[in-house]
């Protein structure tokens, strides 16, 4: 699996991680609700993590998290180099959360929090 990172999405946010304590029943909600559609579950060292789309360009997953586990969302915001947007995000005041990592082909995520303690995921090459 690879991506191909999108110029017109540079500064959107087209992933969004949904951390539930039944990460199979908000799948099965979000399906019913909103029509998203669903990849086949892939293993995560939490259990199973669902891949959704909502559109061409947007979408995310919905894992579990780990004990307490708090259920909640983190935006992931189309960057054009995740090192730089991860340098800068500090540089402007963010503090490290995960510094960047390569995941699949195309695909490094990093995540910050921002000034005020909101957390923000990075998404590029």
């Amino acid at each position: 699996m690879s991506h191909e990172p999108v110029r017109g999405l540079y500064g959107h946010i087209t992933h969004t991680d949904l951390v539930s304590r039944d990460p199979a029943a908000t799948r099965a909600w979000c399906e019913q609700v909103f029509g998203w559609t669903f990849r086949p579950p892939m293993q995560s060292p939490m259990g199973e993590y669902h891949l959704f789309a909502y559109s061409p360009e947007g979408g995310g997953g919905i894992g579990k998290g780990e004990p307490p586990g708090q259920p909640g969302s983190t935006p992931f915001v189309h960057v054009e180099d995740a090192q730089a947007s991860f340098d800068l995000a500090i540089e402007a005041g963010a503090v490290a959360i995960q510094k960047p990592e390569r995941v699949m082909a195309g695909v490094t995520i990093a995540l910050v929090r921002a000034p005020g303690g909101v957390a923000i995921g990075l998404s590029g090459p």
